[in-house]
Protein backbone atom coordinates (compact mmCIF):
# COMPACT_ATOMS: atom_id res chain seq x y z
CA UNK A 1 0.00 0.00 0.00
CA UNK A 2 1.14 3.42 -1.04
CA UNK A 3 1.84 6.09 2.21
CA UNK A 4 0.30 9.26 1.81
CA UNK A 5 3.42 11.90 0.45
CA UNK A 6 1.79 14.75 2.59
CA UNK A 7 2.78 13.18 5.99
CA UNK A 8 5.92 13.16 7.44
CA UNK A 9 7.36 9.85 9.61
CA UNK A 10 5.53 11.35 12.38
CA UNK A 11 2.08 11.55 10.52
CA UNK A 12 2.47 15.12 10.62
CA UNK A 13 1.22 16.99 7.52
CA UNK A 14 4.51 18.06 5.52
CA UNK A 15 5.09 19.75 2.20
CA UNK A 16 6.56 17.27 -0.23
CA UNK A 17 10.23 18.39 -1.28
CA UNK A 18 10.65 18.50 -4.72
CA UNK A 19 13.95 19.49 -5.19
CA UNK A 20 15.64 16.51 -6.18
CA UNK A 21 13.23 16.13 -9.42
CA UNK A 22 13.51 17.48 -12.58
CA UNK A 23 12.01 19.79 -14.44
CA UNK A 24 9.63 18.74 -17.15
CA UNK A 25 7.11 19.99 -19.41
CA UNK A 26 4.08 19.86 -16.97
CA UNK A 27 0.59 19.77 -18.51
CA UNK A 28 -3.15 18.73 -16.72
CA UNK A 29 -6.52 19.65 -18.14
CA UNK A 30 -9.82 19.53 -15.50
CA UNK A 31 -13.18 19.34 -16.89
CA UNK A 32 -16.44 20.50 -15.48
CA UNK A 33 -20.38 20.24 -16.53
CA UNK A 34 -22.53 22.55 -15.31
CA UNK A 35 -26.31 22.25 -15.80
CA UNK A 36 -27.86 26.05 -16.20
CA UNK A 37 -31.21 24.80 -17.63
CA UNK A 38 -33.24 26.19 -20.37
CA UNK A 39 -34.14 29.20 -18.43
CA UNK A 40 -30.64 30.58 -18.56
CA UNK A 41 -29.43 29.21 -21.93
CA UNK A 42 -32.41 30.69 -23.81
CA UNK A 43 -30.74 34.39 -22.98
CA UNK A 44 -27.48 33.87 -24.72
CA UNK A 45 -26.73 35.06 -27.75
CA UNK A 46 -23.22 34.12 -29.43
CA UNK A 47 -22.58 31.67 -26.95
CA UNK A 48 -22.08 34.60 -24.30
CA UNK A 49 -24.31 36.15 -21.77
CA UNK A 50 -24.46 39.63 -20.80
CA UNK A 51 -25.84 40.22 -17.22
CA UNK A 52 -26.09 43.28 -15.33
CA UNK A 53 -22.93 42.07 -14.26
CA UNK A 54 -21.17 41.79 -17.11
CA UNK A 55 -20.19 38.96 -19.87
CA UNK A 56 -20.80 35.69 -17.84
CA UNK A 57 -18.32 33.41 -19.64
CA UNK A 58 -15.70 35.84 -20.42
CA UNK A 59 -15.75 36.88 -16.48
CA UNK A 60 -15.93 32.90 -15.64
CA UNK A 61 -12.82 32.81 -17.38
CA UNK A 62 -10.95 35.57 -16.27
CA UNK A 63 -11.64 34.64 -12.73
CA UNK A 64 -10.66 30.57 -13.61
CA UNK A 65 -7.38 31.77 -14.57
CA UNK A 66 -7.15 33.80 -11.24
CA UNK A 67 -8.04 31.01 -9.04
CA UNK A 68 -5.24 29.03 -10.98
CA UNK A 69 -2.74 31.38 -9.83
CA UNK A 70 -3.55 31.46 -6.44
CA UNK A 71 -3.94 27.68 -5.82
CA UNK A 72 -0.86 27.79 -4.02
CA UNK A 73 -2.67 30.15 -1.51
CA UNK A 74 -5.59 28.02 -0.97
CA UNK A 75 -4.65 24.24 -0.85
CA UNK A 76 -2.42 24.07 2.24
CA UNK A 77 0.67 21.66 0.40
CA UNK A 78 0.39 23.08 -3.04
CA UNK A 79 3.83 24.43 -3.84
CA UNK A 80 3.50 28.03 -5.58
CA UNK A 81 4.41 27.62 -9.15
CA UNK A 82 5.48 29.80 -12.31
CA UNK A 83 2.84 28.84 -14.34
CA UNK A 84 3.40 29.26 -18.42
CA UNK A 85 -0.14 29.40 -19.61
CA UNK A 86 -3.52 28.63 -18.36
CA UNK A 87 -6.56 27.83 -21.37
CA UNK A 88 -10.00 27.98 -20.44
CA UNK A 89 -13.02 27.21 -22.89
CA UNK A 90 -16.28 27.07 -21.78
CA UNK A 91 -18.96 25.82 -24.25
CA UNK A 92 -23.16 25.44 -24.50
CA UNK A 93 -23.42 21.62 -24.84
CA UNK A 94 -26.94 21.64 -24.94
CA UNK A 95 -29.98 23.32 -23.87
CA UNK A 96 -29.72 23.03 -20.36
CA UNK A 97 -26.02 21.97 -20.15
CA UNK A 98 -22.44 23.60 -20.58
CA UNK A 99 -19.14 22.91 -20.35
CA UNK A 100 -15.85 23.84 -18.74
CA UNK A 101 -12.35 23.26 -19.52
CA UNK A 102 -9.42 24.28 -18.23
CA UNK A 103 -5.77 23.52 -19.08
CA UNK A 104 -2.51 24.78 -17.51
CA UNK A 105 1.21 23.91 -18.74
CA UNK A 106 4.32 24.73 -16.58
CA UNK A 107 7.61 23.91 -16.89
CA UNK A 108 8.71 22.36 -13.39
CA UNK A 109 9.39 19.64 -10.44
CA UNK A 110 5.54 19.43 -9.87
CA UNK A 111 2.35 18.76 -11.64
CA UNK A 112 -0.19 21.11 -12.04
CA UNK A 113 -3.88 18.70 -11.55
CA UNK A 114 -5.00 21.33 -8.85
CA UNK A 115 -4.16 24.08 -10.43
CA UNK A 116 -6.64 22.94 -13.31
CA UNK A 117 -9.19 22.01 -11.18
CA UNK A 118 -8.90 25.00 -8.92
CA UNK A 119 -9.52 27.14 -11.98
CA UNK A 120 -12.39 25.01 -13.70
CA UNK A 121 -13.73 24.98 -10.10
CA UNK A 122 -13.90 29.07 -10.03
CA UNK A 123 -14.54 29.66 -13.41
CA UNK A 124 -18.08 27.69 -12.74
CA UNK A 125 -18.43 29.20 -9.29
CA UNK A 126 -18.47 32.51 -11.30
CA UNK A 127 -20.90 31.79 -13.70
CA UNK A 128 -23.12 30.59 -11.09
CA UNK A 129 -22.98 33.42 -9.21
CA UNK A 130 -23.45 35.57 -12.08
CA UNK A 131 -26.47 33.62 -13.61
CA UNK A 132 -28.10 32.55 -9.76
CA UNK A 133 -30.72 35.66 -10.31
CA UNK A 134 -32.41 34.26 -13.18
CA UNK A 135 -32.59 30.64 -12.02
CA UNK A 136 -31.46 28.70 -8.77
CA UNK A 137 -31.50 25.90 -9.88
CA UNK A 138 -27.76 25.61 -11.51
CA UNK A 139 -26.17 22.73 -11.00
CA UNK A 140 -22.27 21.92 -10.76
CA UNK A 141 -22.61 18.28 -12.26
CA UNK A 142 -19.06 16.86 -12.63
CA UNK A 143 -15.59 18.10 -11.92
CA UNK A 144 -12.84 15.61 -13.15
CA UNK A 145 -9.17 15.70 -13.91
CA UNK A 146 -9.42 14.49 -17.43
CA UNK A 147 -5.74 14.72 -18.47
CA UNK A 148 -2.27 14.77 -16.98
CA UNK A 149 0.95 14.28 -18.35
CA UNK A 150 4.71 15.15 -17.24
CA UNK A 151 6.29 13.95 -13.91
CA UNK A 152 6.14 10.28 -13.56
CA UNK A 153 2.91 9.39 -15.08
CA UNK A 154 0.50 10.48 -17.53
CA UNK A 155 -3.27 10.12 -17.29
CA UNK A 156 -6.18 10.46 -19.62
CA UNK A 157 -9.11 10.22 -18.14
CA UNK A 158 -11.16 11.58 -21.15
Amino acid sequence: MSSFSHLNENNNPKMVNVSDKKITKRRAIAKATMFLGEEIITHFKNDELITKKGPVFQTAIIAGIQGVKKTSEIIPMCHPLLINGVDINIHVINSEHIEVLCEVIIEGKTGVEMEALTGVNIACLTIYDMCKSISQDIIIKEVKLVEKTGGKSDIKNG
